[in-house]
């Protein structure tokens, strides 16, 4: 017998769908509609608009960045004038611009120029993807890259120095964890970096040694990998601005129209501007400073508060601050209420002091600054809800919209206070991805209970809690596509398991696309003016090459997009040469 896997369709989506096939679309617009012809119109499309009062329509008519109106063909067709362009969407879905919520931009972009490790399985693939790379990057130079997960050793679980040590024993080679939270440098870069037995290991950091003898293994949790990281050649501006315009294309080319920075973009904001003064950046930012421990000083009030005066439009924008409170549960080094299942000497640790990371958010609180904090372990998360519950009593700020990132594992008792606080939960799908690394190694490390509460998606919407969706680029893909399959199947590319790990969180394809549109804008205090098809609004929308509302879940992950739009203006268009 066999069993369809199609992820259930909700009563709100079913709506949805029925209206879509009405015999009759209800246009809406602006006034200025009705008196000045459009510089765009995009007609013959199906358009899934997020709006509740018009959830589907043929057209769109686009004026000054921004939307028009919205109807039926022969609608949208009254506003067209001479010289208005003219899309044919030729039938396809049409959706909003999607946004990630939570991405390392420059990182990702410089990180398409250095080793993909995601695509292997074990060391040897490894050791086949650096072979390749070094023949195509030949010299003595650092060999750089990223990708690696705990899966692909099998019981070691860490990488160990050995495997890059057979290949380059006079080559440094320093290897980003997919998490960002664990390096992997060969014996050579360890060397550089002055590191041996006797190196003691820094604030928040672990340099993983050998039991026997105390020697470096090349593993380096958390702040340890930057022992080697001060050494590898930064690159020069003109490189990182070639990286962000590649960075920026690849993002358009996969549907977003926005990104939320969660880290390593502040620094870089003069070069972000310079993209918006030449016109290549079409990629809205919204770019968070990063608060480093142990405390909020002058000096960080004074940086973020002249990004949020300088930075206001509606390409680049501060306003935020990022904090983190713990690490990832597969190195041991996010914060847990009780031991570690396979290793109870530990509960990890908080990176921040409780009471310190308390004040800070108070404080930034009160200045109307919107808040980010990575929490992954459950004493994490309730660490940043009791903070952010605190400034709400002390502070009674109004807009506030704080966010937890990430959001691994929680206890049931913490879920309704998403609702409760207003506290948006910004998550990856693709984090949750069911592959070996996840059910072995990351549920393996906290047990079964704790396991059973993980990417708790639909219980903290059910309880009120607003969705948002990204990807931790350079993490994981930024491709929104395949997180939309993972939030509607829980299970990989081959259907593993069977059922989906954890069906019940699964949240439905509506409610996964409103993650990435309205419920992204939301997070990003902008959706009176982004994340929905409807007049007044930006601009920003898609052409996808499949309906995905039409098709078996599991292959949402191969829509590919046709066209991207950012302000009225096509920023992307597959095959253009």
């Amino acid at each position: 017998m066999t069993v369809s896997r199609k992820a259930p369709i909700s009563l709100t989506f079913a709506l949805a769908l029925a209206l879509g096939f009405s015999s009759t679309i209800i246009a809406q617009s602006t006034p200025e509609a009705k008196t000045r012809p459009a510089e765009t119109i995009l007609v013959h499309g199906k358009l899934y608009t997020v709006n509740a009062k018009q959830p589907w329509a043929q057209a769109v008519a686009i004026r000054d960045e921004k939307i028009m109106a919205v109807g039926d063909d022969a609608e949208i067709e009254r506003l067209r004038g001479p010289h208005t362009k003219v899309i044919d969407a030729g039938g396809k879905l049409v959706l909003p611009g999607f946004v990630d919520c939570h991405i390392h931009f420059l990182d990702g972009s410089i990180g398409l120029g250095q080793a993909n490790l995601e695509s292997a399985k074990n060391p040897a693939d490894i050791q086949r993807i650096l072979r390749a790379y070094a023949a195509e990057h030949p010299g003595d130079g650092w060999i750089l890259g990223t990708g690696w997960n705990y899966g692909m050793f099998g019981e070691e679980t860490l990488p160990h120095k050995k495997y890059l040590d057979d290949l380059f024993p006079n080559r440094p080679v320093f290897l980003y964890g997919s998490d960002g939270h664990t390096s992997w440098a060969n014996s050579k870069a360890l060397t550089l970096a002055g590191i041996n037995k006797d190196t003691a290991d820094p604030v928040n950091g672990v340099i993983v040694r050998d039991p026997k003898t105390g020697e470096a293994t090349g593993a380096l949790k958390e702040s340890a990998g930057h022992l080697v990281g001060k050494f590898v050649p930064k690159p020069a501006r003109a490189e990182k601005l070639a990286a962000l315009r590649a960075g920026v294309h690849w993002a358009n080319q996969n549907g977003l129209t926005r990104v939320h920075s969660a880290g390593g973009d502040f620094e870089e904001f003069a070069l972000y501007d310079e993209l918006r003064r030449s016109g290549d950046l079409t990629l809205r930012m919204y770019i968070a400073y990063f608060l480093n421990p142990p405390e909020l000083r002058p000096k960080d009030i004074d940086a973020i508060e002249e990004a949020r005066r300088k930075y206001t439009g509606d390409w680049l924008s501060g306003g935020a601050v990022k904090m983190m409170v713990d690490g990832v549960i597969e190195s041991h080094t996010a914060a847990m209420l009780e031991p570690y299942t396979d290793d109870p000497s530990t509960k990890g640790k908080l990176f921040w002091d409780a009471d310190k990371y308390k004040a800070a958010v108070a404080e930034l609180d009160r200045r109307g600054l919107q808040l980010f904090t990575h929490a992954i372990g459950d004493y994490g998360v309730r660490t940043a809800l009791d903070a952010y519950e605190n400034a709400e009593n002390v502070n009674h700020t109004e807009d506030r919209r704080p966010r937890i990132e990430h959001i691994e594992t929680i206890t049931a008792a913490d879920i309704p206070r998403f609702g409760k606080l207003g506290v948006i939960a910004s998550m990856q799908p693709l984090h949750a991805y069911p592959d070996d690394e996840t059910l072995r190694v990351w549920a393996g490390s906290i047990g079964p209970d704790r396991a059973s509460r993980a990417w708790l998606w639909n219980d903290i919407a059910k309880d009120g809690g607003h969705l948002a969706f990204g990807s931790d680029w350079n993490v994981v893909t930024l491709n929104p596509w395949e997180g939309l399959e993972m939030a509607v199947t829980r299970q990989t590319t081959e259907g593993k398991p069977e059922g989906g790990w954890m069906p019940e969180q699964r949240v439905t394809l509506a409610q996964a696309v409103e993650a990435y549109t309205l419920g992204a804008a939301y997070a990003g205090r902008r959706e009176k003016t982004e994340g929905s098809i409807e007049p007044g609004k930006l601009a920003d929308l898609v052409i996808l090459s499949q309906n995905i509302f039409e098709i078996d879940p599991h292959t949402i992950a191969q829509s590919k997009v046709v066209k991207t739009i950012v302000g009225g203006k096509v920023v992307y268009q597959a095959n253009a040469r």
